[in-house]
């Protein structure tokens, strides 16, 4: 960018616009598990990019308890798109978000709310983004189609977002970039280079029943076997190998004088490469079979089973992300900005296409505590929030290496 004082100047003047527009958005609940709002979110956002010439295709996702996945094209000259990638669900249900008056609100640079940072604010970002190219770098903004992807269900598991993406890519497809926000390490900005994947499982305990005062000895109890077979799975994790095992929640039993007959736990595991994840989920299966507690009276033993209940791909460091980023960094440092490599543990829709197109994450802007509606009278808890000074020099950013990709990929391209 060789000046940017044209395009700070345009981003700073758009930023109310776009502030009020992230206002809208976090006034609608978009709870993964409400498809009402979630439809809602996705046809303001729709209306929101209709001025900037994108038609909207509304897709069912596979789940009919879920909302609709959003779609937006709008076709250039060239065979060449680029694809941009953000979600419409949030992890807040209405009853959440009422019970902790957990809304819109402005103190200072933070703006508190539900998904104003993971990820109403990278949808934003998006919106500022193509914006500016579309005053201030039409020849651009116009070259290429831009396809734009929402998922409805990212903060759950939706396997056919990733196929209804990849369906709408080609070899002419440049990028695929994730505004999910960007990471922050000493006050540098980091955009995401790769990402964890993540198996969730059960585990099941089946033991025999026996009355617990008169014939406590015949029993075989399964929450002992839960108990000592989440500890068996806990010892999995392997920090070195950047394997992690969480065991999430226990159930079992039913009341207090019966040696119970079953127990159940479900948690996930977690790594960034497929053989570390192959070697976790191995080692998960191997457990299953005939556990150590058993009848003090004839030696019945309970029964341990292990089921993987959902699977997703690690999304590992590759040269096609890496070079990708480079653009960030080289963009960051013409700015006068040093911008560095994050791999996350966290899942994003990355996971999902990062070996179809090139494809790299962390593009929204910069805010902290997703996930969280809480806050404390001490200030020891606080609620997301995105800071509104992150966007103007984040898009500043993005515009930077956008551009740059888009002129290596035209005729004539470095």
């Amino acid at each position: 960018m060789q000046d940017p004082a044209p395009w700070q100047a345009w981003l700073e003047a758009t930023l109310p616009a776009a502030l009020d527009l992230l206002r809208r958005m976090v006034g609608i609940n978009s709870f993964t598990g409400n498809p009402d709002g979630v439809n809602r979110l996705g046809t303001l956002t729709a209306e929101a990019f209709a001025p900037l010439g994108f038609q909207p295709a509304f897709v069912p996702s596979t789940n009919a308890a879920w909302g609709r996945h959003l779609v937006l094209t709008r076709p250039g000259r060239t065979s060449a798109s680029v694809a941009l990638v953000a979600h419409l669900d949030t992890v807040f249900p209405p009853e959440e978000e009422a019970r902790n008056h957990f809304v819109w609100s402005v103190e200072g640079d933070r703006i508190f709310g539900p998904g104003t940072q993971d990820i109403k604010g990278g949808t934003v970002m998006i919106w500022i983004v193509l914006g500016a190219l579309r005053a201030l770098a039409p020849e651009a903004f116009e070259s290429v189609t831009w396809k734009l992807f929402w998922n409805s269900s990212e903060e759950d598991f939706s396997p056919d977002f990733g196929v209804i993406c990849r369906e709408r890519m080609d070899a002419g497809t440049l990028a695929a970039l994730v505004f999910e926000a960007e990471g922050r390490a000493a006050g540098r900005s980091l955009v995401v280079a790769a990402r964890k994947g993540r198996g969730a499982w059960r585990a099941t305990a089946r033991g025999r029943a026996a009355h617990a005062g008169s014939a406590h000895d015949q029993g075989a109890n399964a929450v002992v076997q839960i108990a000592r077979t989440v500890q068996q799975i806990a010892g999995l994790t392997d920090y070195a190998a950047g394997l992690t095992f969480n065991v999430g929640s226990t159930t079992g039993g039913t009341v207090a004088n019966r040696v119970p007959h079953e127990a159940e736990a479900r948690g996930e595991y977690r790594a960034f490469t497929p053989a570390a994840c192959a070697r976790g989920k191995a080692a998960l299966l191997a457990l299953a079979g005939p556990g150590d507690v058993t009848s003090p009276r004839d030696g019945f033993a309970c029964e341990v089973g292990i089921e993987i209940l959902t699977e997703s791909r690690p999304w590992p460091r590759n040269p096609a992300t890496d070079r990708l980023a480079d653009l960030w960094v080289r963009a960051g440092r013409a700015l006068g900005r040093d911008i560095g490599l994050q791999e996350r543990g966290g899942l994003s829709d990355g996971n999902q296409l990062w070996d179809a197109v090139p494809t790299l994450d962390g593009l929204g802007p910069w805010g902290e505590h997703d996930h969280c509606s809480e806050r404390s009278a001490d200030g020891s808890k606080l609620p997301e929030y995105v800071l509104a000074s992150s966007f103007t020099p984040k898009a500043l950013l993005n515009i930077a290496a956008i551009r740059e990709l888009l002129r290596e990929a035209a005729p004539g391209g470095a």
